[in-house]
């Protein structure tokens, strides 16, 4: 049990701490049914701990580094048939909050139930997400935590400006460990079994297309 869980429960004021908290997840659940009733094609939205974020407009190199990174990684699963997988506007739905993580990916088992008329996904097994100034606190706060907590099996936080790639794998405690952060070499997948892709290539156009034609052989 959590430390904090574990005051709360040793706590005479357990059962009013109980009543607060039953408001606020009661008032949270409102806003959240709002938040799907509202969604909007056009719009990247999060729900996050009962708070609607509106992303703003990419940056390029932004832009440009999530689609070299899903067009690798989406390919090698398109080619290995290894699953579903789905970019910035898949909203995967938590036990709490609903993120649309930059890259996500279903196996097999999850990719049997997404439909073409799909809205909300599951928790994914493998999400990345590409940093820039206004993201950067939730995605490597709340959403690295979250992630962690739902078995997420494997999270890629991808730098645009400092041009680097890290790997977070489950540490075993119900957390993350930054298995490795790169700014050039090559980059292995865990959950996408035998994925390998130079670092590279997530940054440069000619390394992209380099590793793409390798990928198809």
């Amino acid at each position: 049990m959590e430390a904090l869980l574990e005051s709360l429960v040793r706590s005479p004021k357990l059962n009013l701490y109980l009543d607060q908290l039953q408001h606020v997840a009661a008032d949270e659940a409102a806003r959240r049914a709002r938040f799907y009733d509202e969604l909007r094609d056009a719009e990247k939205v999060e729900f996050i701990n009962g708070e609607v974020i509106v992303h703003s407009p990419d940056l390029a190199r932004h832009t440009a580094t999530r689609k070299r990174l899903m067009r690798l990684v989406g390919t090698y699963v398109d080619l290995h048939h290894l699953g579903w997988i789905g970019d910035e506007k898949a909203l995967t739905v938590f036990t709490r909050n609903d993120y649309m993580p930059d890259t996500v990916f279903f196996g097999p088992e999850k990719a049997a139930a997404i439909t073409g008329a799909t809205l909300k996904f599951p928790v994914p097994d493998f999400a990345v997400e590409v940093l820039s100034p206004g993201t950067e606190r939730r995605d490597r706060g709340v959403k690295r935590e979250d992630f962690a907590a739902h078995a997420v099996g494997e999270y890629w936080i991808v730098d645009p400006e400092e041009e680097a790639l890290e790997i977070h794998l489950p540490d075993g405690a119900g957390g993350y460990r930054l298995e490795a952060r790169q700014h050039d070499g090559t980059a292995r997948a865990t959950v996408l079994a035998g994925l390998v892709l130079p670092v590279r290539a997530v940054f440069d156009d000619e390394e992209n297309l380099r590793a793409l034609r390798q990928l198809i052989g």
